[in-house]
């Protein structure tokens, strides 16, 4: 069987880079007769060159690099796969046999497509090798013959036959088109018509939503194209519209940035990388004909681009905790390259995508996200772009023409906080670093398993805080991460040691808590964020509230319970230390031994530091434990595709202990990336920063005078300092210098009906507020009285007023 992260992986090999490309070898012209929009000639042959040119890309020398290399690169790949085809019942090649898995059949439709390029490629070695084409045509009808026509009763994975095979085939199509024989031609549309019929598109439900629905109209439109089909163009862009508006539930794109599929996982890192290529592809192919794509729906898919997507990009890649199961998708199973896929790569298919829809955008949106993109490759000091073997050629000749154009200018990492309540992420963005956080619902899974991918991802949505540095820490999550970390060890998570089966929880987003609250209220650069945790497969209960300020966040937990006879852990960061790393751990103002195998307890260490990446202020009491370890794991542990070679990495983990079945255990801390250790310890020293106001299971809260800023998470009626709140709600107060303060507020629960907020601060005027939402009185303190903030999707409002 073929990895399983190779359907995805494919896509991006298929993604367009010169839009307006001529045909080259083995292209034939259609014949003429109708009228083409575009200027003359049959209109579906001219789709036929269009699409030819997204997938072949233009505008590099075959001769120069990386070019040079790919090329000689996918010639190889062909010839070995020539080489080995050994046609048979039931198989293309011996290791892909047909049976009752539908995936070693679309592993074969992949198969071909790459022999098909590399024959039509100049400069693969292969180019118009006579031999070549005779067994792409040979293989092609065999399959065509065996298992992908019309009439047969498909089995297994239905992605496989509706998306995976026919657009492979599809693009086989379009590549040899003039040498494919007419009748092969018109059974492969035939077999497109039986697998993916208009049925597939008639209802926007089931596995048509989101990603999925575009990669159908794609299909559609391209056998339409194939076939000179007219009826099958036009249904590709009227199913198509579905996907544009904003969505209030299940699959697709949300009014607050987030993209959600199968029902309850974020996932604009891949499934979003397919939602943007694929309409970037449709755009462009569709551009000038008679279906051309005009609904004005998609102007919000055009703004979701820098409020979606870039807050979860840094240094060109893409943050994990919205990839869903493809974390697990590293080194794949013998039988295909060894190339490793990982956050980079992921995020450089991305930053391909935004360049391909960047064409159908207006003008300043184009300038601005061709910058944008820029300055990502740029920083992509881990993992350049133009090294990336998962990229296909077209998309590697996109960056390579962006990056050589010397009127686009690259843009700085942007800064600031983004909340995303509908898929219950947030991201904090502040010069020279970047974090990620990663909770969970009842609308939002744990985390996502499935074919056989992330079987240890039980505890991501547990509050996994993740965070790179602008010039440190870039590989923490690439370099074998997934298959070596402990997975009851995620960085940031409260977590019952109770052991889980792989899988546990169920597939497809099924491990959902019961819990309503997972998010917070931001003025857009600093926040207050919660959670509600309940535990995967265990009674574990806790509050979890992070405050993200300027140089760090402020990490609160209570009542914390558990009754599974198993210890609970806090886990303050893991550090993913590579291969041979020693980095210094300085504790309390005392180097610890770099010893691999160590470990110590500190009952009240103050605080610690990590050398080449930053400190930790350790408030109060509590069992701090920290470990150096070596760790072995294999990709296919986390992923049943994965490879079996072993892979070790060391860890440094640093965690609070609360024993085994606590009744309200908590923790206090700072984590302060690129922090100096001396830095560390005077933020240590320092009174003040923060003041706890409450730390509890009613209420959390912090202040932090100097910021102006004041904290509070209400997970029910109570008082913090100087805030109260008579229902469960978030609040993030700032102080101006101009003497305004700015009062945001959230229901993350989506359950109050009402709320009065007392902040007790005299107040001389309130400037404004959410129109119909908010009473205001003035005087010795400010009362704030909402209305159904329920009705909002935990978004938050805010009230600007001035101080006495």
């Amino acid at each position: 069987m073929t990895g399983v992260w190779s359907r995805r992986a494919f896509l991006s090999a298929a993604g367009g880079g010169a839009l307006r490309a001529g045909a080259s070898a083995g292209q034939a012209d259609a014949p003429a007769g109708r009228a083409d929009a575009r200027g003359g000639g049959d209109v579906h042959g001219m789709m036929r060159e269009v699409w030819r040119g997204l997938v072949l890309g233009g505008g590099f020398s075959e001769g120069a690099e990386p070019f040079r290399s790919r090329l000689a690169g996918l010639g190889e790949e062909a010839a070995r796969w020539a080489a080995a085809m050994a046609p048979a019942p039931g198989a293309l090649w011996p290791d892909l046999r047909f049976a009752s898995d539908p995936e070693p059949m679309a592993g074969s439709c992949r198969r071909l497509r790459t022999m098909a390029e590399a024959y039509v490629r100049p400069g693969t070695g292969l180019t118009g090798d006579a031999a070549l084409l005779t067994a792409v045509l040979a293989g092609v009808e065999g399959l065509h013959a065996q298992v992908y026509h019309a009439g047969l009763v498909p089995y297994g994975n239905w992605w496989c036959w509706q998306i995976g095979a026919p657009q492979a085939l599809l693009d086989v199509c379009v590549l040899l088109y003039g040498e494919l024989p007419e009748g092969l031609r018109a059974g492969l549309c035939a077999a497109v018509d039986h697998f993916v019929p208009d049925s597939a598109v008639a209802v926007y439900g089931g596995t048509s939503t989101g990603a999925n629905r575009v990669d159908l109209c794609r299909v559609l439109a391209l056998r339409g194209a194939v076939g000179s089909d007219s009826a099958k163009v036009a249904l590709a862009r009227d199913a198509l519209g579905p996907v544009f508006p904003y969505v209030t539930a299940g699959d697709g794109l949300y009014q607050d940035g987030s993209f959600v599929q199968h029902l309850a996982v974020a996932y604009s890192g891949t499934y979003g990388a397919v939602f943007l290529e694929g309409l970037g592809l449709l755009f462009a192919l569709l551009k000038g004909t008679p279906w051309q794509i005009t609904d004005p729906g998609r102007q919000l898919v055009f703004d979701s681009v820098e409020r979606g997507w870039a807050p979860f990009l840094f240094n060109g890649l893409v943050m994990d905790v919205v990839s869903g199961r493809a974390v697990s998708r590293g080194l794949a199973a013998s039988g295909e390259p060894p190339v490793q896929q990982d956050d980079h790569s992921r995020g450089h298919a991305v930053l391909a995508a935004i360049l391909l829809l960047a064409e159908a955008a207006g003008p300043a949106e184009r300038a601005r996200w061709r910058g944008l993109v820029k300055g990502w490759a740029a920083r992509a000091h881990h993992s350049p772009p133009l090294a990336d073997r998962t990229l296909g050629i077209a998309a590697l000749a996109r960056l390579a023409a962006l990056g050589a154009d010397p009127s686009a200018a690259p843009l700085p990492e942007p800064v600031g906080h983004r909340l995303f309540p509908s898929m219950d992420r947030a991201t904090h963005r502040r010069p020279g670093w970047a974090a990620s956080l990663s909770m969970a619902s009842r609308r939002i899974a744990h985390y996502e398993t499935g074919n056989g991918e992330n079987l240890r991802g039980w505890h991501t949505g547990s509050g996994m805080l993740c965070w790179w540095g602008s010039s440190y820490g870039n590989d923490q999550y690439s370099d074998a991460f997934w298959p070596t970390v402990d997975p009851y060890r995620l960085p940031g998570t409260t977590v019952a040691r109770k052991t889980l089966a792989d899988g546990a929880g169920g597939s497809w987003g099924e491990a959902r808590p019961d819990t309503a609250w997972a998010g917070g209220s931001t003025d857009g650069e600093f926040a207050s964020v919660g959670q509600h945790l309940r535990g995967l497969g265990s009674s574990l209960e806790a509050r979890k509230s992070w405050f993200f300020l300027s140089d760090g966040v402020v990490c609160l937990g209570a009542g914390i319970r558990a009754s599974d006879g198993v210890p609970v852990e806090s886990v303050v960061d893991n550090r993913n230390l590579g291969a041979a790393g020693r980095h210094a751990l300085t504790v309390g103002g005392r180097v610890q031994p770099s010893d691999l195998g160590w470990s110590a307890v500190f009952p009240s260490p103050g605080w610690a530091h990590l050398a080449g990446f930053g400190g930790y202020v350790l408030h109060g009491p509590g069992t701090f434990r920290a470990l150096r370890q070596a760790r072995t794991g294999r990709w296919r542990e986390v992923n049943r595709g994965g490879s079996t070679a072993p892979v070790t990495r060391r860890y440094l983990t640093l965690w609070y202990d609360h024993g085994t079945d606590p009744v309200d255990a908590g923790y206090i801390y700072q984590l302060l990336p690129g922090a100096s250790a001396a830095r560390t310890a005077a933020r240590a020293a320092t009174p003040g920063w923060p003041v706890v106001l409450a730390n509890s299971s009613a209420v959390q809260g912090v202040a932090v005078g100097p910021l102006g800023f004041t904290g509070v998470n209400f997970w029910r009626p109570a008082v913090a300092g100087p805030l109260g709140s008579s229902a469960p709600c978030s609040v993030t107060v700032r102080e101006r210098a101009d003497g305004t303060a700015r009062v945001c507020v959230a229901d993350p629960g989506r359950e109050a009906r009402e709320l009065d907020l007392v902040w007790d601060r005299p107040v001389a005027a309130v400037l404004s507020g959410p129109p119909g939402l908010v009473s205001a009185a003035t005087g010795a303190r400010l009362r704030l009285t909402f209305g159904d903030l329920g009705a909002t999707a935990g978004v938050s409002h805010e009230v600007v007023v001035r101080l006495r």
